[in-house]
């Protein structure tokens, strides 16, 4: 039972903090259906409870981006994977990436977490400038910006499953449909 206590705990906080990474404990116990007692049986602070968020996400999130990165040697179906990796990531990429652009937040490349982004991002641009290339994304889109894009599409994925009104599958294929039409050439 404590350790579905304690991955409901980082599933809520992850969701609150991806909202508001200024919520406060108290949000985060109430999303996890618990008291704030509680929470504090597990998290001896807010310092300790996103230090484990923030663990959990890049574990689970930089093994779903990197296997989608490996997934095909064609680019648009790497990148229509990697979208779908960040979808399925849910809350947990929108925070991930939230993190690592936070202003103050410190890059260092010899961090195994810092050169796995560094990996996953320089992958991610690796694939549009071959689209781009291909006169398959337009070219007068940076890199950056597109990189920005796919992560509001994600959002807002997030935003829609959090609603219940659309099943999994039709989010990523209007996830999908948004993205694409919205860097094509």
């Amino acid at each position: 039972m404590t350790t579905l206590t304690k991955d409901r705990i980082i599933e809520a906080a992850i969701s609150v903090f991806n909202q508001d990474h200024s919520a406060p404990l108290q949000k985060v116990a109430d999303r996890a259906g618990i008291t704030r007692r509680t929470l504090h049986r597990y998290f001896k602070d807010r310092e300790e409870l996103v230090a484990i968020c923030e663990l959990e996400m890049e574990i689970s999130c930089k093994k779903a981006m990197i296997s989608a990165i490996k997934s095909s040697d064609d680019a648009f179906t790497r990148l229509k994977n990697i979208l779908f990796a960040g979808v399925d990531c849910g809350a947990k990429y929108s925070f991930f990436y939230k993190l690592h652009q936070e202003e103050g937040y410190y890059h260092n490349a010899n961090d195994k977490d810092c050169s796995d982004y560094d990996y996953i991002f320089q992958s991610f641009r690796s694939t549009i400038q071959q689209l781009q290339d291909k006169n398959v994304v337009n070219k007068s889109m940076t890199v950056k910006w597109i990189q920005h894009l796919h992560a509001g599409i994600i959002n807002s994925s997030v935003n829609a499953s959090s609603s219940g009104e659309l099943d999994q599958k039709t989010i990523k294929d209007l996830a999908w449909q948004s993205f694409i039409k919205g860097i094509s050439s």
